[in-house]
This record gives structure tokens, C-alpha cells and sequence, in this order.
């Protein structure tokens, strides 16, 4: 199958690797490291070695499929490979290690000197006049930036040995095939003729090749549900790593490894820390249009030179704000990391729907942290950027309903500390209005909004819990033959999904309260952590009906309303 794009073509494994003469197989830089265990290199081996066997009865399948190769031919003419690294990889380390069996046979019986003449041009360059193979010209090739096992890999295939010490995967599991080959020619010698023969020439992959880097990840992210495509980060990291000298080139791979671990304990990536690091950009730029590029085209665009060894400090600077947003870390120098309104501020952003909280956030954090008055500032401006966002999302709870104003917030941060912002709900709106919009809430600003009547509490002096859950007061399920309304279940339910039936509660209380009546489940709350949900367990309250809400409904509008007028 064909097109001017895109071209198919299933092939044997012995097909596949001898088309490496014609063009190499490159792992590209951007290409995470080798990762394959004996998981895999044990699974790979058995369902070879089981359908070797199974090929050879009437009823048993002829074919072997293991799996799609996509690549793109670069400009060194070199076949790219963006999904099947792990697999071509092993496939190779597997070749070289039967090659080396084979080559150390002292009988060389027809089939082994059949066996590794198929061998020799799927793994090293030919001699086109004698027919002979040079070694140090493998049909593979890795040059990932952040995997120190390059190196390796090429002597194995070229020398065929492994230190039997060494933890690199490479190493690891070269050896492990030189095992497994053993321990099966040792019980079923015979077979293993039958075995290299069904790998070479029955064993089926399905090469897909691209005509460019774009199309070759777009088939891979269509294709893939195993693990994770490529990122914009991958590419990010070949572009960079491209542009260094050789001793660059190690520091730069250590740093970005580094970052890419430290990121991850933080629940974030290099990924996302680009992706912030856009907005940053863009502010700088003064970019306030709603029209968002992608990560990838920003950062590659022509003439702009965004991408540099130095961006791997910045983001790990900005990675900061996350150690103390995620984890609660105290930043050494930075007395802001460890002030409880802040803490507070950020702990009710986290929680709200979408990402555009995190742009000012950050970019305020930048920008503004050697400041003298940072502490005092940047508590001011998170409480106005939770009024905005809560405001602007309970009249409008879609994402464009905040883009605009936060773009144009992140550019006026850039300017001064103190930017101009109208937090609040939008002039056009009664107070009627509002309060109804605060008591019936969208379920997804629920969360928020209960943070912030919880932190308004004088008493509440630290964090709430880490897992706390929304305790319905009246709950969700009720016995209908105890109690008797005088309104239908549906309005019943309505009245129950008011901001007013609603509590945070731990969630380990939360479990023993259940559905429970009122006065038991008053006994969880007055074991709370959170003072306004153990306050409200200690109340005078001794019963709590659909009609209570209403009056609840009302103090916490009035509260509401206040904070954010």
C-alpha cells in the first residue's frame, strides 16, 4: 500500500534488516533510551520459540507478527526510526547473539554456515566485490542524547560480547539471549536450527515508512496505545543536543536527565514545563492572542533561536514553583514557600478546571521573585487571580470565557508587579444573580469554592487534608418511607446539590459518616481537621432537612459575594 506520503510494506525480518545496507537505521537523538528488561527479552524469545515449533505442524500458523516499524528517511538517508525502537533494538541484540553461537559452533554443519551467511548482511555492511562483512559497519545505529549505552550497543554488535557485570540494558540483555539460546540448544538441540529459521524468515513486521518527521509522528501517535508517543520535549532535545559540542553534549544530556527525573517526582514533565514556558515567551512578546500555537511550531519557528542549551536552567528554575504547589517544599532563600496565605492561595488554584491558572502564576513567579515586597505582591495577586477565575467561570464555565482575560493578564505582569485586572463578576450581573450563581455551582467549581469558605475560616491555620472528599450534609440517598417532603424527589435532589448540603470532610471520616442520619454523622464532623466542617459538627444544629439548606445557602452567598465584589 501507497501514497505520496506513506508507504507499507510487510517483510520478514531477515528483509527488514538487510534493507539497512541500502539505508541505516538510525535511533535518533530525541528517542528516549533503551529500555527493554528481562521481561520483554524473556516474552520475545518463548513466542519465537513456541511458534518455531508450532509452524512445524499441519494445523500451526505459518507467520509470526511482531509488530509495525515506523520510520522516515532523513536527509543522511538514513531510515529514522520514531516508533519500534525498543523492538528493532532487541531484534538486533538477538541476531547478534544467535551470530555468536553460531560462529563459535567447532562443528560448522551446512545449516550453521547457511545460518550465518543469512546473518552477516542483517547486521553489517558487505563488501559488494569479495562478499565479506566489516564489523564495524553495523546496519544500526543509536545516538540517543540522554542514554550512555551508544556506545555499548555498537561494540556488542560489532564484537559480539557483553561484560557480564555491566547493569546497562544493553549489556543485560545481549546476555540474556546468549542465555536463553543456550539453555534451549542444551535440551532441544535439533530444533534450534528450525528456531533461527522461523526468526529470519517467517517472523513478520510491518515497516511504515513517512516522507517526513510531522508524518511519521502522526501515524505513531495514531498507531500507538502501548506507551508514550514522542513528545514536542523529544524533539526539542535532538534540536538542541544537535547544536553543541561534544563537550557540551554530555553536560547538557546529564542536566536534562536530571530535570526530567526531578520533574517527575513534582507530577510534571519537561513537557509541561515547555509548555509553561510558552506563555512566559509569549508574555515577553506581548502575544495576547487567543489563538494558542503549538508547543512545537513556537519553539522551532524560524529565525527565533528559543531553543538553546541555556533553556534547560530556566525550566529548571521554574520548576520551583511546582516543588512548592505539588509537594509543599520550602525553597531555601524564597520565605514566600513557606507563608500559609500562600500556600492557601495556591492550594485553591489547584483545584481549579483548566490550566489558565497557571500561566499568570508562573510568569508572576518569574518575573517578579528577586522583588523586595515579592511575599506581600504575590499573596495579593493569587487572591485577585482566584476572584477572576471563579467569577468568570460561574458565569461562564467554559475555558474562553477566562482565555482572553489571562493572556491579557500575563503580558500587563510582565510590566509591573501590580497589574490591572477587574476581578469580580462582570458589571452586568444583579447580586440576585450572582448568589444564585455561587449556591448552584457547576460540579467542577464545587471543589474550589468550598476551599475558599474553608480558608476563610480564622481557625483553619494550615493546609486542609490531602484526600478530602464533598460530604453531602443530607445525603445523596435517602429512606423515602422516614422522611416526607413537601416537594418531589426531583426537587428534592436539586435542593441536595446546592453549595449550602455540601462540607469537606476527610475522607476517611467521610466513609464512616455515609448516608447515615444527621445527628450520627455530626460525630464525623467534630473529628475534622478542617475547623468550618468540625464547627459545624459542634453546632447547636440537631437536625438537617432539605428546607435547612436554604438558609445555608444564603450565609454562604452573602460570604461569597462580599470576597468577591
Amino acid at each position: 500500500m501507497a501514497n505520496n506520503n506513506i508507504s507499507v510494506n510487510k517483510q520478514t525480518v531477515i528483509e527488514l534488516l538487510k534493507s539497512g545496507k541500502d539505508h541505516r537505521f538510525l535511533i535518533p537523538e530525541y528517542q528516549r533510551p533503551y529500555a527493554w528488561g528481562d521481561d520483554e527479552v524473556i516474552t520475545l524469545f518463548d513466542d519465537l520459540w513456541e511458534f518455531s515449533i508450532e509452524r512445524t505442524t499441519p494445523e500451526g500458523a505459518k507467520t509470526y507478527f511482531l509488530g509495525s516499524i515506523v520510520s522516515y528517511e532523513n536527509s543522511n538517508g538514513e531510515k529514522e526510526i520514531i516508533d519500534g525502537q525498543q523492538r528493532i533494538t532487541s531484534l538486533f541484540l538477538l541476531l547478534r547473539a544467535v551470530y555468536a553461537k553460531l560462529e563459535n559452533e567447532q562443528n560448522k554443519t551446512k545449516e550453521v554456515i547457511n545460518f550465518i551467511s543469512k546473518i552477516q548482511p542483517a547486521l553489517w555492511l558487505e563488501n559488494e566485490l569479495t562478499g565479506e562483512v566489516d564489523k564495524s559497519k553495523t546496519l544500526l545505529h543509536s545516538e540517543v542524547a540522554t542514554d550512555k549505552g551508544n556506545e555499548i550497543l555498537r561494540k556488542i554488535l560489532e564484537t559480539g560480547e557483553a561484560d557480564k557485570d555491566s547493569k546497562d540494558n544493553y549489556s543485560h540483555n545481549f546476555n540474556k539471549f546468549i542465555e536463553l539460546y543456550e539453555n534451549k540448544a542444551v535440551d532441544n538441540p535439533m530444533h534450534m536450527y528450525q528456531f533461527i529459521n522461523a526468526l529470519l524468515n517467517y517472523s513478520i513486521l510491518l515497516p511504515i515508512s513517512a516522507d517526513s518527521l510531522d508524518t511519521a509522528l502522526t501515524i505513531f501517535s495514531t498507531l500507538n496505545n502501548r506507551g508514550l508517543p514522542l513528545s514536542d520535549a523529544d524533539i526539542f532535545k535532538s534540536e538542541i543536543y544537535k547544536k553543541l559540542s561534544a563537550s557540551e553534549k554530555g553536560i547538557f544530556a546529564k542536566k536534562w536527565r536530571d530535570l526530567e527525573e526531578e520533574a517527575a517526582d513534582y507530577d510534571e514533565s519537561i513537557q509541561s514545563l515547555f509548555n509553561y514556558h510558552m506563555f512566559y515567551l509569549r508574555a515577553q512578546e506581548g502575544d495576547v492572542k487567543t489563538t494558542t500555537p503549538g508547543v512545537r511550531k513556537y519553539f522551532t519557528e524560524k529565525d527565533k533561536n528559543r531553543l538553546n542549551a541555556e533553556i534547560i536552567d530556566t525550566l529548571a528554575e521554574s520548576l520551583k514553583l511546582w516543588k512548592v504547589i505539588r509537594k509543599g517544599e520550602v525553597l531555601s532563600n524564597e520565605p514566600w514557600s513557606s507563608n500559609k496565605d500562600i500556600l492557601k492561595a495556591l492550594d485553591i488554584l489547584v483545584s481549579y478546571n483548566n490550566e489558565f491558572w497557571k500561566y499568570p502564576t508562573l510568569i508572576f513567579y518569574n518575573q517578579h521573585k528577586t522583588n523586595p515586597e515579592f511575599e506581600k505582591l504575590f499573596l495579593k495577586f493569587l487572591r485577585k487571580l482566584c476572584v477572576l477565575l471563579v467569577t468568570r467561570y460561574l458565569q461562564a464555565p467554559t475555558i474562553s470565557a477566562v482565555k482572553d482575560s489571562i493572556l491579557k493578564l500575563n503580558a500587563a505582569i510582565i510590566k509591573t508587579p501590580e497589574p490591572d485586572f477587574v476581578a469580580g463578576f462582570k458589571t452586568d450581573t444583579s447580586e440576585e444573580e450572582a448568589k444564585n450563581l455561587i449556591v448552584m455551582p457547576p460540579r467542577s467549581m464545587v471543589r474550589m469554592l468550598l476551599k475558599i469558605l474553608a480558608y476563610e475560616n480564622s481557625n483553619q491555620l494550615d493546609l486542609l487534608p490531602e484526600k478530602w472528599e464533598i460530604e453531602h450534609i443530607f445525603p445523596q440517598k435517602w429512606n423515602t418511607g422516614f422522611y416526607n417532603f413537601e416537594m418531589s424527589d426531583d426537587e428534592v435532589k436539586a435542593q441536595l446539590e446546592h453549595l449550602g448540603n455540601k462540607l469537606p470532610l476527610e475522607k476517611s471520616l467521610n466513609i464512616k459518616a455515609s448516608n447515615g442520619y444527621f445527628d450520627k454523622k455530626k460525630e464525623q464532623y467534630s473529628e475534622s481537621k478542617i475547623e468550618a466542617t468540625k464547627e459545624f459538627g459542634k453546632s447547636a444544629i440537631s437536625d438537617w432537612l432539605p428546607y435547612d439548606i436554604a438558609d445555608r445557602d444564603k450565609q454562604i452567598s452573602e460570604q461569597l459575594t462580599s470576597l468577591f465584589g
